[in-house]
């Protein structure tokens, strides 16, 4: 597969940057390992290592989607972070043949209007697209330029999508992935945020000057 089609499906939606995958960081804490959930199958399971290098790159948890595609595999490598704080990763055939279908999660909106304005590919449309062609669809949108399309759902805060090459991809097949995706970090609850840090009183510092320690000298120096 040559760069210039991986780089098309790289593209990011609304303008957001891929900050591509990043390595595990040795530093999260073991008690933040996630509950790894099967999405009905092999072929839709996170590994640990694919959640954890996701949150290290900076993907937020409940943004970490997996989602099943028969005959597709997540390809382990493509995982991390979109954008801010979302999720992207590349599956790609069993056999080795054919275009990879990227998944795309990320915090925002989605209506009929980002629908019809925004390119299937997310930045520019694919080489040879024509015009969008956007169609509501049960819980979701189908998208095509002609050239790619996927479909979109929305969860609460953020949004799920898939994007395929046309023809490779059954579009009830590309429904029932994404309309099925399911959150791959405990239940989807976005994370609380991290309790800031008090300061302790020290009890040794002065109320005026300074605020050097106190430390008084005692009979004979």
């Amino acid at each position: 597969m040559n760069g210039d089609r991986w780089k098309g499906l790289a593209q990011p939606v609304n303008g957001d940057r891929w900050k591509g995958p990043a390595r595990p960081s040795a530093g999260v804490p073991a008690g933040l390992l996630m509950v790894v959930l099967a999405a009905c199958g092999s072929q839709g399971a996170l590994s640990q290592e694919v959640v954890d290098r996701a949150r290290a790159s900076g993907s937020a948890p409940d943004l970490i989607y997996a989602v099943q595609l028969d005959g597709y595999r997540i390809l382990e490598q493509s995982a991390g972070v979109v954008g801010d704080e979302g999720f992207g990763a590349y599956y790609g055939t069993e056999d080795g043949t054919g275009e990879p279908v990227e998944l795309r999660v990320d915090r925002g909106a989605f209506d009929d209007h980002l629908c019809a304005s925004t390119p299937v590919s997310g930045g520019g449309g694919a080489p040879g697209g024509g015009a969008v062609r956007c169609e509501r669809d049960g819980d979701g949108w189908y998208r095509t330029d002609g050239v790619r399309q996927d479909y979109t759902v929305v969860r609460g805060d953020h949004f799920v999508r898939l994007v395929a090459a046309v023809g490779q991809v059954g579009r009830d097949a590309l429904r029932r992935a994404v309309t099925g995706a399911r959150p791959a970090v405990g239940d989807g609850t976005p994370a609380p945020p991290s309790p800031r840090r008090t300061a302790v009183p020290r009890g040794d510092l002065p109320t005026t000057g300074d605020g050097a320690p106190y430390n008084p000298v005692g009979p004979g120096g």
